[in-house]
């Protein structure tokens, strides 16, 4: 049976928080955790390591495009990185566990880790123990997935009880040039998803009709999707997903 909590396939969830530059709310900010709990969205955010395994909310592997910054985020301090404003925004790079205590189970919070492999093998990073360690004792509806399923295996043994998923895509070499055509063709068969213990997958919305993504569903397992950017997009991703993940527009509230 699916851990996954019940809320994630109600409201939809804001990728990245909801925001909207044009406002000054950027991707994976405060504001657009606030915004997205004052809509009553679940939420999506991003994990990356600081120099000190601190799990910290950003996207990108680089500091350039969020901050005009250079450099790895996380060849930096902790403490520095909580200094530095993201690019448009008064605000400055949360800490996850900064975004936990502002959620406060008031929404579901769907937290993705991004590979540090870069190639989506067994180098993971090693901050999985510190994400479990921040996770700890969260009592709202919240979820891990990744990319990789490495990374999923080390959480699931310091977090037996989470919710955990895989992001999954076609792997196309287009997409994944630092991947190897042996690996991409590995994961886009989603084999993890039988011998690993997830509870969900999250899928690229443009490939829903991927023959593995029904085999999983046929099975049980609950589908979520990325990125939704239009109602004409929600409505054909809602034929095959239980739930979406959005930003661009807002769409209806589900119960």
């Amino acid at each position: 049976m699916s851990r996954l909590h019940p809320d994630f396939l109600g409201p939809p969830i804001a990728h990245r928080g909801l925001h909207d530059p044009s406002r000054g709310i950027v991707e994976n900010s405060m504001q657009a955790i606030k915004a997205a709990i004052d809509q009553g969205y679940g939420i999506e955010i991003d994990v990356q390591p600081s120099a000190s395994k601190t799990p910290m909310v950003f996207h990108d592997y680089l500091m350039e495009r969020l901050t005009g910054m250079s450099g790895p985020i996380r060849e930096r301090p902790t403490l520095e990185l909580q200094t530095i404003k993201l690019t448009g925004s008064s605000d400055t790079i949360p800490t996850l566990s900064e975004v936990l205590a502002e959620v406060n189970g008031q929404v579901p919070i769907l937290i993705e880790v991004k590979d540090q492999d870069m190639r989506l093998g067994q180098d993971t990073g090693l901050f999985q123990e510190q994400i479990a360690e921040t996770v700890a004792g969260y009592a709202g509806p919240m979820a891990i997935m990744s990319f990789n399923p490495h990374a999923i295996m080390q959480l699931s043994s310091g977090l037996p009880e989470a919710a955990l998923g895989l992001v999954t895509d076609p792997f196309r070499a287009e997409d994944w040039p630092n991947v190897p055509e042996a690996r991409r063709r590995e994961l886009a068969g989603i084999p993890d998803a039988e011998t690993i213990p997830v509870d969900f997958i999250s899928h690229n919305k443009a490939a829903l009709d991927q023959p593995s993504v029904g085999r999983l569903k046929a099975a049980g397992l609950p589908i979520l999707c990325w990125t939704v950017r239009s109602s004409q997009d929600e409505m054909r991703a809602r034929k095959v997903a239980d739930n979406i993940t959005f930003e661009g527009y807002q769409p209806a509230r589900r119960a």
